[in-house]
């Protein structure tokens, strides 16, 4: 029995009790959220390092981080080093998104060093290897997909990133809307190209019962992705992007008759004025499954600046509704990130999704706020810093600009506003 059968059939799993403990809500709300759809667990059955988290209505806002070999000289190591980063900037999950290279030895390497949730992209090596083997990505058999995408559920991935939704209808619907940038979704493209060459239906979408079963066996989410992404605030809510939506509502319906928990990848580039339209669009077409936003981007200007970009997108979106922020770098649009631009990345991210919880009034956000504020009134620094989103940041900041043994705050030192007015007002007194 997996998690949604067992929500079903009013079982509350183990992985549920974590879940609820995880997020200060009882093991029944989150058992109701998995069997209605609107909670999905990260988690392969046949994984057993990992640590199962949820993604959903009336949970934490979660953030999810993008490693992977791109590249003649990427290289493993670096990669691991990006996914420590990650873990210890608080990231809620993995995706390896390796495109070249040894892409299986990555894989197992992710799963080693991180108990946390992993997500890939299986079209991404099943490329890779076509190309290998019949020269061109083109070739590519029905069978190479599908074989790669059980090979990575075996192996304990705990989340696939499938193209399901991108169907011919939903390419000759771009090929009629005319949108200023076709195509920017790397799988998408591909997929595509591959469909137009081959003159064929996406096999996903044909031979979506053979997904749901592999799926089925190991209890793996699956996370619809979006081929006709908008790459720019012109292509935003497009026919495209919202054939796509309605094609990925009804895989959503078919998955959960399946007994497979699922959930849905979103935009890049919105406008603000555009993202809680486009949310509720997606919970209204999707049947309320949880939404995986890649940021979103919500101007197309940023470059360089992307992950600050992506957080005022992300903490809006969250607000909105969506409840999982795939993060975005620095590098985004211009290179590969290093370590740094991951960490920085992710914290942007953790952000943007706290920010959202206090305005959706989760108690653990405002809790959490609220202690800081204490710490901050008190002046005591050390609590204070501890309970900052990145206290070594901060630490290493307050030793540059005031010196660790200042008792006052840069700006003031010795004249401490909060230190003198706490002094005059002192203990709040009754009126009467």
């Amino acid at each position: 029995m997996n998690q949604l059968e067992g929500a079903l059939a009013g079982v509350i799993t183990p992985e549920m009790e974590q879940v609820a403990l995880q997020e200060g809500v009882t093991p029944e709300f989150v058992r109701k959220g998995v069997a209605e759809g609107t909670i999905v667990i990260l988690r392969n059955a046949s994984r057993r390092n990992v640590v199962p988290i949820g993604v959903g209505q009336g949970l934490r806002t979660k953030v999810s981080a993008s490693v992977g070999l791109y590249g003649e000289k990427a290289a493993i190591a670096v990669e691991v080093a990006k996914i420590r980063a990650a873990v210890e900037a608080g990231t809620d999950a993995i995706m390896d998104l390796s495109v070249s290279g040894d892409i299986e030895a990555m894989l197992a390497q992710t799963l080693e060093v991180t108990s946390k949730p992993v997500g890939t992209l299986p079209l991404y090596q099943a490329l890779a290897e076509a190309g290998r083997k019949y020269g061109s990505s083109i070739h590519m058999q029905a069978e190479d997909l599908f074989d790669v995408i059980e090979r990575h559920a075996a192996a304990g991935v705990d989340f696939l990133a499938l193209h399901c939704g991108t169907t011919m209808r939903v390419v000759e619907r771009a090929k009629k809307d005319g949108r200023l940038d076709p195509l920017v979704s790397y799988g998408g493209s591909h997929l595509i190209g591959w469909m137009l060459a081959n003159r064929r239906e996406n096999p996903l979408y044909e031979s979506f019962d053979r997904v749901l079963a592999i799926a089925r066996k190991y209890d793996i989410t699956i996370s619809f992705a979006d081929g006709m992404r908008p790459g720019c605030l012109a292509d935003s809510l497009d026919a495209p992007q919202v054939e796509e939506l309605v094609v990925l509502g009804e895989l959503v319906r078919c998955a959960r008759e399946a007994g497979v928990q699922v959930m849905v990848k979103g935009p890049g580039h919105v406008p603000l004025n555009q993202l809680r339209a486009t949310v509720v669009l997606e919970k209204s077409l999707c049947h309320g499954a949880p939404y995986f936003v890649f940021g979103p981007l919500v101007t197309d200007i940023a470059v360089g600046y992307d992950h600050i970009n992506a957080a005022i997108g992300g903490a809006l979106s969250a607000w909105a509704g969506a409840e999982f922020l795939c993060y975005v770098t620095a590098a985004e649009h211009v290179g590969i990130p290093d370590v740094d631009q991951v960490r920085e990345g992710v914290i942007a991210a953790r952000i943007a999704a706290h920010a959202a919880d206090l305005a959706r009034g989760l108690p653990v956000a405002a809790g959490w706020d609220l202690e800081l504020s204490r710490a901050r009134k008190e002046l005591d620094w050390k609590r204070q810093i501890a309970l900052s989103i990145d206290p070594e940041r901060a630490q290493r900041l307050r030793e540059e600009r005031s010196g660790a043994s200042s008792a006052g705050c840069a700006m003031c030192g010795k004249y401490c506003a909060m230190e003198i007015v706490s002094r005059y007002l002192g203990a709040p007194k009754h009126a009467c």
